[in-house]
Order: structure tokens, then C-alpha cells, then sequence
């Protein structure tokens, strides 16, 4: 008999790592294959696309009301929380096209203030819904045009007056009579006062799109145009008699004239400059122009400059038209001083609390 031979001990351990081995090699295989199953299964999932999440946007409503009869004029809706006043408005015409944008007037209550253009929608909003009054502005013209036609009118009028039209004055008479030179420089002082503020208007004065109604227009070219009528009538007049002090009078009154005139100028400059570049922290202050001087004084020089040029108007021709004219140009500016400096003094209360209106001690 033969007997079955053992195998030795390396060859044992060899057949024991292979057997091993195919045994590992099975089980990692099988793990592979789980893991692989596993992912194919949640391949779905993971190559799903995500859920966006959309934002959600609050808009307003805005209701409007008639501020006579407190009805419904129409509903504004989906205004965006961006949105201004303005925006408001043109969406307001585009349902109700009679009324333009300058022409409306909106307030949070009847009696209440007109809203600005540049408020935010949002800054008025208790809820979504925004209750709003409406009134009829009228017919609007813009600023540019209200000043352009109010200081054109008088540079016209009393040119007509100068050349001594037929039709005001008697042919004969103007021919007889002799002109005195404060005729032909009272002319040109009136007409360089408006040809500045023509000037002014397109060059200097930046308005910011604000409108006025017409009939604040149609007030100011009867005042202006009727007071210029009514002086140029009396210093052109062929009879018209010289001021009592000769040229000496004229003279200095004439200076002076062209005194206010250069710093009325150099005022408007500098108070337009300020507002262009933003720096609105602090009052104006002087430089070394001595017209701006002024602003050391007083908070509304150019008021104050504009009253002595028609101060010196009235001493130079020396007449009762231009008089009374000068003295309602007191009282206008004085009310405008004292309105402008009250706001002044809620904005730059250290700077100007020492300052005077228009004029030192008096204002």
C-alpha cells in the first residue's frame, strides 16, 4: 500500500494563502459590488436637481382718494418697495392720463403737506396697503422756464420804452428834447440786472426737475413786467427831470448799482457751487473775494445785494416809480430771508445763530 505522502510544510502554507486569497478576493468582490449596487441605486438622488427657494418680494399697494370727496380714484398696485413717489405718479398717469406727474399732488393726510418726489414708497408703509390724497396741482411749468420768461419780459419792455416808441410817447417832444446821461446809463443798468439773471438761470442755477404752477408765473411777469412798464415810462419820458445832486448823485449811485450787481453775482456762484459738489455739512463761508464777505454778516447776502441794486437804482434816477418798486423789494426779500434763515438755523445752527437775515442789526 502506498501511503499518501503529506505535504510538506511550505507547500502547505502555500495552498493555505491561495485558498485564503480566492477567499478574499471573493468577499472583497462582493463588497465592491454591494457598494457599486449602492451607488447606482442612490444615483438618483444625488444627480436630482436642487429645490431653488424663490425670495419672496413684498409689494405695496397704493391706494388713491380724492382729497374733496374722499372717494376712490384708482388703486396703484404692485409698486415695488424701491419705488418713489415719482414712480408712483407715472404709473398714477398711465391709469388716469389727464393728470401728468407735475401736475399731481400727494399727501398722507388731507391737510397734511405735499410729499416730495424722491420719498421712498416704503418709509410711508404701515401695511401693504398705502392711502394716499390726491389734488389737482394745475398746469405746471418748469423753474427754468418760470425765471427765463419772468426776467425776459422787463430786458424787452423797457427797451421799447427807450427807443421812445411812437406810440407811447410824442414824436415831436422826443425830437425837441434833449436826453440827460443818466437816461442812457439807467438803461444799461437795467439791462445788465437781467441780462444776469438770464444768464444765472442757464449757467449757474441748477434746478432739480421742479415744477410751479402757471398761475405763480403768470403773478410774478405781472408784477415784474407791470413795475418795469411803469419806471420805463417815467425815465424815458421826454420830460423827465434829472436827479437833484447832478452827476455827483449819479455817479456814486451808479457804483454802487454795479457794486451789488458783482456780488450778487459772485454770491449766487458760490451758493450754487456748494450745492454741485455736496458738501452741505457746513454754512457757506467766505474766501478771498471780498463780495463774499458778506456771508460773515448775514446768512442771505445775495438778498441783500439784491436790495442794494435797486436801492441804487432809485438814487440814481431818482424817480417814484423805481422808489416804490425797491420798497416792495424789501419787503419780498425780508420774507424770503427770514424763511430761508429759519432753515439755516435747523441746519447750521453754530454757524449762523450770530448771523442776521438780510441786513445787520435790522433783519
Amino acid at each position: 500500500m502506498h501511503r499518501r505522502q503529506k505535504p510538506s510544510a511550505p507547500e502547505h502554507k502555500r495552498d493555505l494563502a491561495a485558498h485564503g486569497g480566492a477567499l478574499s478576493m471573493s468577499h472583497n468582490d462582493t463588497r465592491s459590488f454591494f457598494n457599486f449596487s449602492q451607488l447606482v441605486l442612490s444615483a438618483g438622488h444625488l444627480k436630482s436637481p436642487p429645490v431653488l427657494k424663490h425670495s419672496k418680494i413684498t409689494y405695496f399697494e397704493v391706494e388713491i382718494l380724492d382729497v374733496q370727496s374722499k372717494k376712490q380714484i384708482c388703486i396703484v398696485d404692485k409698486v415695488p418697495p424701491s419705488s418713489t413717489l415719482l414712480d408712483v405718479k407715472h404709473k398714477f398717469h398711465k391709469t388716469c392720463p389727464q393728470w401728468y406727474p407735475s401736475r399731481v399732488g400727494l399727501q398722507l393726510e388731507c391737510n397734511g403737506p405735499y410729499l416730495k418726489d424722491s420719498i421712498n414708497i416704503q418709509s410711508l408703509a404701515v401695511s401693504s396697503i398705502i392711502t394716499l390724497y390726491f389734488t389737482d396741482l394745475g398746469q405746471q411749468v418748469g423753474w427754468t422756464t418760470f425765471f427765463l420768461t419772468e426776467y425776459t419780459g422787463p430786458l424787452l419792455i423797457y427797451l421799447l420804452f427807450y427807443i421812445r416808441l411812437s406810440t407811447i410817447y410824442d414824436q415831436v417832444e422826443s425830437m425837441k428834447n434833449f436826453r440827460h446821461p443818466v437816461v442812457h446809463l439807467a438803461c444799461f443798468c437795467h439791462c445788465l440786472h437781467y441780462i444776469r439773471h438770464l444768464l444765472e438761470t442757464l449757467f449757474v442755477h441748477k434746478f432739480s426737475g421742479g415744477h410751479t404752477p402757471l398761475k405763480n408765473m403768470i403773478k410774478g411777469c405781472a408784477f415784474y413786467w407791470g413795475f418795469t412798464s411803469w419806471i420805463a415810462y417815467y425815465i424815458n419820458h421826454p420830460w423827465y427831470t434829472p436827479p437833484s445832486f447832478g452827476h455827483r448823485q449819479v455817479s456814486f449811485a451808479a457804483l454802487a448799482f454795479l457794486m451789488c450787481e458783482a456780488g450778487n453775482h459772485f454770491i449766487n456762484v458760490a451758493l450754487a457751487h456748494q450745492n454741485h459738489s455736496g458738501l452741505k455739512a457746513c454754512f457757506p463761508s467766505p474766501t478771498y473775494n471780498p463780495f463774499t464777505w458778506l456771508f460773515l454778516l448775514v446768512s442771505c447776502p445775495n438778498y441783500t445785494y439784491e436790495v442794494g441794486s435797486w436801492i441804487s437804482f432809485t438814487v440814481m434816477t431818482q424817480t417814484l416809480p423805481a422808489g416804490v418798486f425797491a420798497f416792495l423789494m424789501v419787503i419780498q426779500m425780508s420774507l424770503w430771508a427770514q424763511k430761508k434763515h429759519k432753515l439755516y438755523l435747523k441746519r447750521f445752527y453754530p454757524e449762523v445763530r450770530r448771523k442776521a437775515a438780510m441786513i445787520p442789526i435790522i433783519f
